[in-house]
């Protein structure tokens, strides 16, 4: 193992708590392997179900994706579905 290798290695963390993942200090979501987002991943999991195991330095922090905002999302998109339906 090169001195390369072992310095990124060693900045790979999982979270205990959510399985969220950071390789290189980048988070991606445990999910789906994709680039993520800290602050939506506090505002979707880490400061409803997260607690001191949590890894995640935007846990506590307002902002990013929530799921009331998802919610708002949605409603937009079936009212505006609805108004062409009745077009």
């Amino acid at each position: 193992m090169t001195d390369d290798q072992s310095s990124l290695s060693s900045d790979n963390k999982t979270c205990p708590k959510c399985g969220a993942t950071w390789i290189g200090g980048q988070h991606y979501w445990s999910g789906t392997g994709k680039l993520g987002n800290e602050l939506d991943l506090a505002g979707l999991v880490c400061n409803s179900f997260g607690d001191e195991t949590c890894i995640n330095p935007c846990k506590g922090l307002d902002g990013g994706v929530t799921w009331k905002k998802r919610m708002n999302q949605l409603e937009e998109i079936d009212e505006s579905q609805n108004d062409q339906d009745q077009s």
